[in-house]
């Protein structure tokens, strides 16, 4: 399995993410928010943690979601050059060889561990990936965890995801598909929404028309439709986390 150059393309937002740098587990990580009693974790994609984007939107859920949002460092400390993934050099950054030295293998165990650890210290915990994170978003949510490590999950426009992390879900879970992506496939769209269907999980599922992968968190606000694809993405998971980390 592999990333596609659309998963590593992308343009910084404007502002300054408002959050802190502390420890989640042994991983540094960014936290945004302070209630007590909710919790998102937030998976990166291959911009990793320190990605003005991503915490940006952390910022927003922290705000809008009424959450404590924590994004840890996924990558063991490695951060690819920002400049050179937005120019599409990948061969000069190794890309191949930091896909294998962070793959599902390599970081599930530390992503379950920084779940469980906000399973401990909150009563709701919900859990959200784009592309590289999607698939670890699904395998929170798998019925395997006794009990569950989340509450709720969300997935935006997922990369490495295979069918039986969609056939093991256990717990509610939001998908924000961008229309224009052929690493999480029409087919993978197709068995996602006829799977989880029949579960009976409460679902939701979301088509973002003319845009492609990586949109939700890298798009360009001055493309046409893709502010409108950003903006309508965190409302979802805004939305989706306030349903279910919130007593009614």
């Amino acid at each position: 399995m592999s990333l596609s150059s659309c998963c590593l393309t992308g343009f910084t937002w404007d502002g300054t993410p408002a959050g802190t740098v502390g420890k989640l587990c042994n991983n540094d990580t960014y936290i945004a928010g302070k209630n007590p009693s909710a919790a998102i974790l937030l998976v990166h994609d291959a911009f990793g943690w320190t990605f003005p984007n991503v915490r940006l939107l952390a910022d927003h859920y922290a705000r809008e979601a009424d959450a404590t949002v924590y994004v840890p460092d996924f990558f063991g400390g490695e951060i690819l050059s920002t400049q050179l993934l937005l120019e599409g050099r990948y061969e000069e950054i190794g890309i191949a060889d930091f896909i294998k030295r962070n793959g599902r293998g390599v970081r599930e165990p530390e992503i379950f561990d920084c779940a469980r650890a906000l399973k401990k210290n909150y009563e709701k915990v919900g859990a959200i990936g784009f592309c590289y994170g999607g698939w670890a978003s699904f395998r929170l949510g798998a019925r395997e965890h006794q009990p569950p490590l989340v509450d709720c999950i969300s997935i935006g426009h997922p990369s490495l995801v295979v069918t039986k992390d969609i056939d093991d879900v256990a717990v509610p879970v939001q998908i924000l598909a961008s229309e224009i992506d052929h690493i999480f496939t029409p087919e993978l769209k197709l068995y996602s929404f006829e799977t989880i269907t029949k579960v009976g999980l409460p679902f939701d599922y979301q088509h973002f028309s003319g845009v492609e992968h990586g949109c939700l968190v890298r798009g360009d606000e001055k493309k046409e439709g893709e502010r409108e694809a950003m903006v309508r993405g965190k409302n979802a998971a805004v939305a989706w986390f306030n349903q279910f980390l919130h007593a009614n």
